[in-house]
């Protein structure tokens, strides 16, 4: 990526990552994509295990969800569950390009890392969540109500996602 963190149309470049949820149950993993134009979260999801279903899936969903062309970037640092076998052939079957960062280069995924610092900082302010259950249906509530309608950005000119995306719809 090279640091380069703008396109100008959506779903040419996804950045996704994994981050660790504690909860009095135990550890939650969330995987988020996030578009680099709208800054939207395409897909997520959220599991009790790191296997790379948990990164299939996120990405099934944003597929779904966005539908984009042949020729994506998804950009992901070199964790196990993106440089194995179903992530790659995943990648392949829909003629992704998969893009990471090297090795002790963090700033690539920038974009990632950004996020995960607000999320944390809003959902996780000084507290832990009692059941996985709990903290699930608060992340998927911030995922899917509050970060991409409500949650302006200043990368984005001040804007919400999804006034971003409405905007410059037919620009």
């Amino acid at each position: 990526m090279n640091q380069h963190f703008h396109t100008k149309q959506p779903n040419q470049i996804w950045f996704g990552d994994i981050s660790y949820i504690p909860t009095q149950e135990g550890m939650l993993y969330c995987h988020v994509f996030i578009d680099c134009y709208t800054r939207k979260c395409v897909g997520f999801a959220v599991r009790d295990h790191l296997r790379d279903s948990l990164v299939i899936d996120s990405l099934e969903g944003a597929i779904q969800q966005e539908k984009p062309n042949n020729g994506l970037i998804i950009h992901t640092d070199q964790g196990s569950q993106y440089i194995g076998y179903r992530f790659y052939e995943c990648a392949r079957y829909y003629k992704f390009i998969h893009s990471q960062s090297r090795k002790g280069n963090p700033y690539d995924n920038a974009v990632m890392e950004s996020f995960y610092k607000s999320f944390k900082r809003e959902i996780l302010p000084d507290k832990q969540f009692h059941t996985k259950v709990q903290a699930k249906l608060e992340i998927i509530d911030y995922l899917e109500t509050y970060y991409n309608y409500k949650r302006i950005h200043s990368s984005l000119n001040y804007l919400i996602p999804h006034e971003f995306e409405v905007a410059n719809k037919f620009s």
